[in-house]
């Protein structure tokens, strides 16, 4: 069988040195997804993430990171501005340019946080993920969000700037633009949470878990790392605050 010359590299230095990546090449990993050496991540992260992640770790761990990350972040920062209303003090434009250019870094800027808190928290689990592979699974797990980009424009189009203001005018006055206005919206909660299922799974299969509930655990107990300090230092300036 003739292959590609991309997938013919079995020497490929990328290729991880996981004990559950051990014995398998790439086009072992692929065979199991396909029973063909073709990689389509896109395609199969929603249904198979354990294994498209395995596949996309032994190929390239850095292959579209970025740009996941990046356009992920952009997605981030518009829900923001949704949610705080940032329309009422700002122009729709203005929210658009800032959620273009700050989106992607806080998006690569949340990358390396959590790859970092995460490597931490998998090591008291027993997990063995280098911070490369984690990062592998935090940006493809975001592909659900991606795809909900595309989402903004039915929703501008039916009521415009009002997805980032308080008051709602156009839609109070034509409550029937409600109906396709919360089916997006249920598209866009499905999309949520189906990229949190997909991050429980890409994170466990590279830390070499057999169960996406402890990569639900590795997940906790990285936010318990930066939780718990805070509550120490709130609790305290409270208690400091009574005390005087």
């Amino acid at each position: 069988m003739q292959h590609d010359d991309q997938f013919n590299d079995y020497s490929n230095p990328y290729a991880a040195p996981l004990s559950s990546f051990e014995d398998a090449s790439y086009q072992d990993v692929q065979g199991d997804i396909y029973g063909q050496d073709e990689l389509r991540p896109f395609q199969t992260i929603w249904f198979h993430p354990r294994k498209t992640v395995r596949s996309i770790v032994a190929f390239n761990p850095e292959m579209h990171v970025v740009l996941l990350v990046c356009l992920s972040g952009i997605g981030e920062a518009l829900d923001r501005a949704s949610n705080k209303n940032a329309g009422d003090s700002m122009p729709m434009g203005a929210i658009f340019a800032l959620a273009f250019v700050f989106g992607p870094l806080s998006g690569l800027i949340g990358l390396w946080i959590g790859s970092h808190l995460l490597r931490i928290s998998g090591e008291w689990l027993g997990g063995e993920a280098p911070r490369e592979h984690i990062k592998t699974a935090m940006a493809w797990s975001s592909v659900p969000a991606v795809f909900a980009l595309p989402l903004w424009i039915p929703q501008l189009l039916l009521i415009g700037e009002e997805m980032f203001t308080s008051n709602t005018p156009r839609l109070d006055a034509q409550p029937a633009l409600l109906i396709p206005f919360l089916a997006v919206a249920l598209v866009e909660l499905v999309l949520g949470i189906w990229g949190f299922v997909l991050l429980c799974n890409t994170i466990a299969e590279v830390q070499g878990f057999r169960s996406a509930w402890r990569g639900f655990g590795n997940l906790i107990l990285a936010g318990m790392i930066i939780l718990v300090p805070l509550l120490v230092v709130v609790f305290g300036l409270v208690f400091l605050a009574g005390a005087l």
